[in-house]
């Protein structure tokens, strides 16, 4: 029965724990010598069971929902602060032309090297949604529980992806090569420089996500992607005033252009997914 008990999928991790906690309490009521002894052990048995379950529904509902919501947030804050912290450790170079190789080299293991925040996050999203799941408060506060885990969810995904696209702009940035010294490519870098610093502003609050102030930052949101969206034109339009080769494949004015409009539809999508949540 402990076994069955044991694989029911709720449990998560902590059905293994059933089995064992199962064969102690058998292990003690059978070492009982009489009749007596045995009743005594299987009360204190049962007293222990009917604790053990009254603390985990009195934590469950007044201490757990909280800290198991909050993970949900802290996972997207993660992500966030990675990528703030990715983009701006760019753009800054990107003024000073500062590619070399090292660096760019530096960048590109960076972004790859996000799997691991992504799986953390995952994690802690579905523990939020176990916890409440089971949680009777969730009663009280069913709509807004699901809607913003939905938003979570996808604002979660599209986090995922914008890293990814990150992940493509550092590799095309550490396929940069000296010869490009015989284009006027300064004032390109420096409009790059520009929209990933305004995408910056975005991942700060991104990093910075509340509940209980998510109005207001998804309205904050829309502002700096409205910002960014106005940087994104300018660099499109400079690399046509440079007379850049974009459509030339062997060079990475055209593949950077591209990967700038990628990242800028993945950060309006997030935008858009919290500020759709939010309304509902």
């Amino acid at each position: 029965m402990a076994l069955t008990i044991g694989r029911w999928p709720a449990l998560g991790s902590q059905g293994s724990q059933v089995a064992t906690a199962a064969f102690f309490a058998f292990s003690t009521y059978v070492s009982a010598t009489s009749t007596l002894d045995k009743s005594t052990q299987l009360g204190q048995i049962v007293l222990l069971v009917l604790i053990g379950c009254g603390i985990g529904i009195l934590v469950n509902v007044t201490v757990l929902p909280p800290l198991r919501y909050r993970s949900a947030e802290h996972g997207i804050r993660t992500l966030a602060h990675a990528l703030c912290d990715l983009v701006s450790d760019i753009y800054p170079a990107l003024r000073e032309c500062g590619l070399d190789e090292e660096r760019t080299g530096r960048w590109r293991a960076r972004a790859e090297q996000t799997g691991e925040l992504v799986t953390q996050a995952r994690t802690g999203l579905r523990m939020a949604r176990e916890s409440l799941h089971y949680n009777p408060r969730r009663l009280f506060r069913r709509g807004r529980v699901a809607i913003h885990f939905e938003g979570y969810a996808a604002a979660l995904e599209a986090l995922e992806r914008t890293l990814r696209q990150v992940a493509a702009l550092t590799r095309s940035l550490d396929k940069w090569s000296a010869d490009e010294d015989r284009y006027r490519y300064g004032d390109f870098l420096a409009g790059y420089a520009d929209f990933l610093e305004s995408l910056s502003r975005i991942t700060r609050v991104f990093a910075d996500l509340d509940e209980d102030r998510l109005g207001d930052q998804t309205s904050q949101l829309h502002q700096l992607a409205d910002q960014a969206q106005n940087c994104r034109r300018r660099l499109a339009e400079q690399a046509e005033r440079d007379h850049l080769p974009l459509t030339d494949p062997g060079r990475p004015y055209g593949v950077l252009v591209i990967e700038a409009a990628r990242l800028m539809e993945e950060f309006q999508y997030t935008c858009d997914v919290l500020q759709h949540h939010v309304e509902r």
